[in-house]
């Protein structure tokens, strides 16, 4: 009896020991869950940003900036492999990232990749810079960025605004604002290795997993970083900004000029086409969107529409193709100029502006020339198609009296100035109402 009391004791005891103890772990894990999260349930969100930097990358970066606060990652990485991009599109996602408090990762990746011009202001910005082995950042002047002629003033007036605009984020991130400067200044431009010997990035990582492990620990805004081991979660572009995306390109925009060129012209020459007026229509909208979100040239737009109206007129000038050559070069200079104040990378190819320039004067010489001058030859169906034709008289038709006519399988009531006898025939000169104006025709005309 008294083992089986110490026994039950026993087990009571350390019952009681063991729910005290989780109480108490449940207390202290509450009180420090913000300070330190167990490896296995952190969180590492990922996004890739490649290309030029435009609108539609501001839209991804600050979205999924919202999505890993709200995820409570340890930090959201962003895989960056840009030539450059906007400097206003830069200015936003610099903004955001500096006015973040969540730890923000820039990775130069992968080997090959480059952070130029614009992506040396967002590598920067980051909380953590880091690269890639065989990578490089730098040239960042203004006129790569800004892509247009400048003169002198204006020229100067960019380079001392991105001079020290980019300082201060060197110095707000601790970084060596004296190399950042030059980038702008100068256009240098150095590799992974030299980066980090003078303190332009953190770190240099062969890959994500490298990557996770060496900021492991890092502090970043007051919170120690835990991603070892870590969960990585990539967050991919929506159908929106791949397809918004797509529009800014510059090439796809002057398809996007030349459908709604096409498409509204044919709806006009040959109306009830539905189709060619539609997709025109679409394709306005949309141009209308990417010029808004890019700074494009408005002289350009000027110089095609000079070449719309130089086209037209050809199809009613006997000018013997000049109008034509004039259009066509005025559309291939307006469609040059369109793009020339987005960064180099983004600028128009030849590949694609010539072939454009030619299939453009093509239309308009051959399908838009025969398209407005049908509009003035006589019509060839309805009433009006059978002014000037010939009819046979089967009723006489007196002066002042109604007689009647046969055409086209129908008789109609007929009145002429002049007799018309049964059997004669007569031309048709009009229509009033149901009733024909009619006009003899004759003998030495029909015998003809």
């Amino acid at each position: 009896m008294y083992n089986k009391h110490l026994i039950l004791s026993l087990i009571l005891f350390l019952a009681g020991s063991a729910f005290v103890l989780q109480d108490n772990a449940s207390v202290e894990r509450g009180t420090t869950e913000q300070e330190a999260r167990p490896a296995d349930t952190a969180t590492v969100s990922v996004i890739r940003v490649e290309g030029t930097i435009g609108p539609t990358t501001t839209q991804y970066i600050e979205r999924s900036l919202r999505k890993s606060i709200e995820k409570n990652d340890e930090a959201l990485i962003i895989e960056l492999d840009t030539p450059g991009g906007l400097l206003d599109s830069t200015q936003d996602i610099v903004q955001a990232l500096l006015g973040t408090e969540h730890p923000t990762v820039v990775f130069v990746s992968p080997r090959g990749a480059n952070a130029g011009s614009a992506g040396t202001f967002i590598t920067l910005a980051a909380h953590v810079a880091a690269m890639a082995p065989a990578t490089n950042i730098g040239a960042a002047s203004p006129v790569t960025m800004g892509g247009a002629e400048m003169d002198t003033v204006a020229q100067q007036k960019i380079f001392n605004y991105s001079e020290s605009y980019i300082e201060s984020i060197a110095e707000q991130r601790g970084r060596n604002a004296e190399w950042a400067k030059s980038a702008v200044r100068d256009g240098a431009s150095i590799t992974a290795s030299e980066a980090l010997e003078i303190n332009v990035i953190d770190l240099i990582a062969d890959d994500l997993t490298d990557l996770l492990e060496q900021i492991d620990g890092m502090e970043v805004e007051g919170k120690i970083l835990q991603t070892k081991d870590a969960t990585t979660e990539r967050i991919p572009q929506t159908l929106a900004e791949i397809f918004f995306s797509f529009i800014l390109r510059p090439e796809v925009m002057l398809i996007l000029t030349l459908i709604a060129i096409y498409g509204i012209i044919g709806e006009v020459t040959n109306p009830g086409g539905i189709i060619p007026g539609v997709s025109g229509v679409i394709a306005l909208i949309l141009l209308l969107y990417g010029v808004a979100a890019m700074p494009v040239n408005i002289a350009g737009f000027l110089l095609i529409g000079l070449a719309i109206i130089l086209f037209v007129a050809e199809a009613f000038t006997p000018a013997f193709g000049i109008l034509i050559t004039g259009g066509a070069v005025s559309f291939f200079l307006g469609a040059l100029m369109l793009f020339q104040d987005l960064p180099e990378e983004m600028q128009i190819s030849l590949y694609w502006l010539i072939p454009a320039t030619l299939l453009t004067a093509a239309f308009f010489a051959w399908i838009v020339t025969y398209g407005l001058k049908s509009l003035f030859n006589p019509a060839r169906t309805g009433l009006e198609a059978t002014i000037g034709k010939t009819a046979e008289v089967t009723d006489t038709i007196l002066p002042g009296q109604y007689g009647r006519i046969f055409f086209d399988g129908e008789y109609w009531r007929a009145e002429s100035d002049s007799t018309i006898n049964e059997g004669e025939l007569c031309e048709i000169i009009k229509f009033e109402g149901l009733k024909a104006i009619v006009r003899p025709i004759k003998k030495e005309m029909t015998d003809n």
